[in-house]
This record gives structure tokens, sequence and C-alpha cells, in this order.
């Protein structure tokens, strides 16, 4: 059976036209005003005036002009996209301000410079940034999963960006106004021990994947042998790890189990 994770209909919160908060950074929005003055086209306002809403559209289907998306963005970073398996935020680094040295130990990341210019580097350890090459509009960066990497704004005007991780890095909706929220947000977590990963929290988590708990205590219910619920159950979280959904890593183990693809697993139902 194929899963759709998040089901039809859609919601559709995309065509609504709300100004967008300047947060106190000093640089006013961009508009996004109409090449030809009569189209109405994705997020733009029919008289030319309106500014795309940036708030967090994730995980439904969702399409936007990124390069004015990016352009009109004055925090530190806004959530523009949170999914399963990817993340999109929007950046804007002050002159002179920078990422900060970070390593992502289980993500890739991709990185394209709108605005500005910078300095990127990496290294595989934060003593040993053997990478560096200067950035500018139009650039894109890639930094592997493991790879510690800063970057920095060398220019006279903000440097805006945008970010995409696989998977996700951030909360669902995060909005870091300057770098100082987020370094408090980060403080703040590690203080409670509210750890994120891969974009969710422990007790994200543990809702996320409350379907495969059910599914086990019905397994229980039914006098399966402690064995084999316990393989197919670690299984399903290795898979929802790798990011599968929960049910489609459900039907998967279950799919192996019933053909024969796993011959361990029917052994030990019948144990």
């Amino acid at each position: 059976m194929y899963y759709v994770p998040y089901g039809y209909p859609y919601q559709y919160p995309y065509y609504i036209y709300h100004p967008t908060y300047d947060y106190g950074r000093g640089y006013g929005a961009f508009p996004n005003e109409l090449e030809h003055g009569q189209r109405f086209d994705g997020f733009r306002s029919s008289n030319g005036g309106g500014n795309i809403h940036l708030t967090d559209y994730g995980p439904n289907p969702f399409v936007i002009d990124i390069n004015e998306a990016t352009l009109q963005n004055n925090t530190y970073r806004t959530a523009l996209w949170t999914g399963t398996h990817l993340q999109l935020t929007l950046m804007s680094l002050n002159a002179g301000e920078d990422i900060g040295l970070e390593m992502h130990p289980n993500l890739d990341q991709f990185l394209r410079i709108e605005q500005g210019q910078g300095i990127v580097q990496m290294g595989e350890s934060k003593d040993q940034l053997t990478f560096e090459k200067d950035v500018y509009d139009d650039y894109s960066i890639i930094i592997p999963a493991g790879t510690w990497h800063n970057l920095t704004n060398t220019g006279s005007v903000p440097l805006k960006l945008y970010s995409i991780y696989a998977p996700p890095n951030h909360p669902f909706g995060t909005v870091h106004p300057t770098k100082a929220d987020a370094e408090a947000a980060e403080e703040h977590d590690h203080d409670h021990g509210n750890s994120n990963v891969f974009g969710r929290t422990p007790d994200e988590w543990v809702k996320h994947t409350e379907f495969l708990v059910n599914e086990g205590l019905e397994d229980v219910k039914r006098g399966v042998n402690a064995t084999h619920i316990l393989q197919e159950f670690i299984l399903m979280g290795v898979l929802v790890g790798k990011g599968y959904s929960p049910e489609r890593a459900y039907e998967t183990v279950e799919e192996w189990e019933r053909t024969g693809e796993s011959k361990l697993l029917q052994q030990s139902k019948n144990m």
C-alpha cells in the first residue's frame, strides 16, 4: 500500500499578502512589484505593492520566487519550508557578521548567495579549515555532513542567502530575528535539555513514532513472540531514521516478512 503522509486535500495558505516585519535590524524590506504592472504572479499582490508573507509553509506543496523572498528577509534566520526530509531557511548577515563555526554530523547543507559578498571556510576539524573561498551574489556553497564550516560577510551590505538542510536542522516555524536570538535559543535548549535532532525535539520524535508504538502493542496483544516484535520494530525505527515515515516503515518491514524477502523475519515469527 502506498502511504501518503499528509493526505488530501492539501491546505493552501499561499496566496496571503501580509506586510513582513523588519525585526529591528535596520534594513527595509524589498518591495515585490510586478514587472509588467498587470500580471498576478504567485505571492505578489495584484496591485504590485504587497510583500511575501515569510512563514513556514511546510510540509505542503510550495512555489515561491526564492530570490525575492531572500532579498526581502531581514532576519538572521527564518524557516520558510520544513518537511520530513528537507528544510529551507532564509538568512541575512549584517556587515562583518558570521554564521559561526559549526558542524552538522548527519546532514548535508546547500547555501546560495542572493546579495552581498563573503568568505566561506570549511575543514575536517574546527582547527583545520583548509578550504577557503570568496563568495558573491549567485554563488552556491555545498557543505557535506561532518564538515566544520563558517560563512562571514566581508561586504558593506547585508549578506542575504538561503539555506537548504537535508534532513531538517531547526524546528518547524523557527524565526531568529538576530544572531543573538539564535544563540540564546540554542543556549536555552542546551540548559533545559531540549536537544534537537533532524528538526525535532525528543518529545516530537516520540509523537512522530506513536503509530509504531501502537502497532507494537497490538502485536503483543495478539501473542506475537518478543523476538519477532523487537526485530520488526527496531528495523522500522532504523528506516524512520533514514527518512521513511512511520507508516511507510511499517508497510516496508511487513512486506519483507509477507513476501519472504526476509527469511529471518519469517523464522522469528514462527518461533
